[in-house]
């Protein structure tokens, strides 16, 4: 893979504390979700005291979770460092999610199609609070510049498929949405200004489907289109990823766009029957 994908930011720590007045919230559960969820890319061994710096939990409270969570089969120990680490029993969470989710299987023959007829990488995502994340992809055959495997999540404010979202929600939503997002600066083409992107929020909403060049990735390249529930609400996004080296802009535009949009389209409808 190029090495062009930019590291994601660092998490923030954040200390378990129930909501007021909640007697039925379950902080030892919450401990251990943080737990699970501190482990990344950048991340992945670490000790007991990198966990509790990261979650913003005590060492004593961290030895506990991180031992529950070995007798469970979630953690384990790296044969050779010692250093924590996630098991494959982690995948059984998220995987429940998608076998039975019913949007990723009625979307499945269609982001065939498109990933056969554009020879690109098509995917499907959700949003997550201010960020989209991957639930289903097609491979193509050819080379991608950049890894996106299900599970990864990106923001909105500087992605394809995010707009696209955006596009549907009402413009006030959208609004909050972004000015709620921590806008990083990615790459010299990212745009970070709130009116700016709603400008192209409202260029999506009007053309059917939203774009990106090299904001989040350099080299890398969308075009996505929003699917919609049967109340006009968004759902997700459909959207391919030519790489710069294979497209420019224009003629993606002209030949993946008319593809996506109709991608999106047959899945909102498969959805509401």
């Amino acid at each position: 893979m190029a090495a062009s994908r930019k590291t994601l930011p660092k998490k923030q720590a954040r200390v378990a504390e129930p909501p007021a007045a909640d007697a039925l919230y379950n902080v030892s559960l919450d401990k251990g979700l943080q737990v699970l969820r501190a482990f990344d890319a950048a991340h992945r061994t670490m000790t007991l005291v990198e966990l509790a710096a990261l979650t913003g939990m005590s060492k004593g409270s961290v030895q506990r979770t991180v031992h529950t969570l070995q007798v469970l089969g979630y953690i384990g120990k790296h044969p050779q460092t010692r250093r924590f680490q996630l098991l494959p029993r982690v995948i059984e969470i998220g995987f429940n999610y998608l076998a039975a989710h019913p949007l990723i299987r009625a979307a499945h023959p269609y982001l065939s199609q498109l990933a056969n007829a554009s020879g690109e990488t098509a995917s499907l995502t959700e949003a997550v609070d201010q960020e989209m994340v991957y639930v289903a992809q097609l491979l193509a055959p050819k080379f991608i510049p950049v890894l996106t495997p299900v599970g990864m999540r990106i923001p909105m404010y500087c992605t394809s498929s995010g707009r696209a979202f955006l596009s549907r929600l009402p413009e006030a939503q959208a609004r909050a949405l972004l000015e709620a997002s921590a806008r990083e600066r990615r790459t010299a083409a990212t745009l970070t200004d709130v009116d700016a992107i709603m400008k192209r929020v409202a260029l999506c909403r009007k053309v059917g489907y939203a774009t990106n060049c090299e904001e989040l990735f350099l080299g890398d390249m969308g075009l996505a289109a929003a699917v919609i529930d049967s109340a006009g609400r968004p759902v997700g996004a459909v959207h391919v990823s030519p790489p710069t080296s294979r497209w420019t802009m224009d003629e993606a535009q002209k030949q993946l766009a008319p593809m996506v949009i109709e991608c999106a389209r047959a899945i909102s409808l498969a959805m509401t029957h």
